[in-house]
């Protein structure tokens, strides 16, 4: 079982109101932030997360030589939908609208957005409709 996870964002303050805007309609909110002062890497560090644990980290370090896929659990499609349409208006750009996947199951409807770094954001509910 993961504990969180994080990665690494070539614009720190730009990544951290995406992330706030985007993940906000899955219940995530900014929990923590980690200054660059304290932080072993030298840079900020936001945590986002719900019910006070952060679990979803970005930092400061720049930009990663490769793009990463992260996918966050909604509890209904609505929820996905609400994400979608938050990333595409925070700058995301659409790399899949929200849909049923039935080549991964048949209830797997998820949305897939790429950041400004191009990290592959996915929202997905596992519910039936």
């Amino acid at each position: 079982m993961i504990d969180h996870m994080g990665f690494a964002v070539s614009d720190y303050e730009r990544a951290k109101t995406f992330y706030a805007k985007v993940l906000a309609p899955l219940g995530y909110e900014l929990i923590m932030e980690v200054p660059a002062a304290v932080n072993p890497s030298g840079a900020p560090a936001a945590g986002f997360g719900e019910n006070g644990k952060p679990d979803f980290w970005i930092g400061g370090e720049g930009k990663l030589a490769y793009p990463l896929h992260v996918a966050v659990v909604a509890k209904t499609r609505e929820a996905v939908d609400a994400f979608y349409k938050a990333a595409m208006a925070a700058g995301a750009r659409d790399n899949g609208a929200p849909g049923i996947r039935p080549h991964y199951h048949a209830n797997y409807y998820g949305a897939f957005v790429l950041d400004h770094d191009g990290h592959n954001i996915e929202a997905v509910c596992h519910a039936p409709g």
